[in-house]
């Protein structure tokens, strides 16, 4: 397993033991627990716990600093609108995959609709278009999708 996939079981787990849907932690004591650095806790949160993840993250620095996880919860059509809002106007194709597991994950796509998106978004799909516009179709193709399911 991989350490940034520990960090990720380890929040997790806090959040599922916490009553409520947040937990607390202070960086350097769970890089400690896990045997890592600090910048890698800040990687796995910056990339696995955001809003389009369904988390919302406080952070308060200095000597008893602690970051704070919140596990948002929404019904369907507001996380996908949620999602569709968070896009922007450029999705890369290992972004875009991410962002359909996620959904699967949380229940939020099933199996077969997310196959569906992923091969529509590849890039050999996108092949034909020009390289430096592939990401800005790609987003504007997954929103559409997504739009599909609400």
């Amino acid at each position: 397993m991989r350490l940034s996939d520990i960090i990720t079981n380890t929040i997790l787990n806090m959040l599922n033991e916490s009553e409520g849907n947040s937990t607390e932690i202070k960086r350097n004591e769970l890089a400690s627990l896990i045997g890592c650095v600090p910048s890698q806790i800040n990687y796995v949160l910056s990339s696995r716990f955001t809003p389009e993840h369904g988390y919302i993250i406080e952070s308060r620095r200095g000597g008893g600093g602690y970051v704070k996880i919140t596990r948002i919860s929404l019904d369907k059509s507001s996380a996908l609108m949620h999602i569709i809002n968070s896009i922007g106007n450029g999705l890369e194709q290992v972004d875009a995959r991410v962002l359909i597991e996620n959904c699967v994950m949380s229940d939020i796509l099933n199996k077969n609709a997310a196959e569906i998106m992923k091969a529509a978004i590849s890039n050999s799909v996108l092949s034909t278009i020009p390289k430096e516009s592939q990401n800005a179709y790609r987003a504007a193709l997954i929103k559409q999708l997504l739009m599909t399911q609400i």
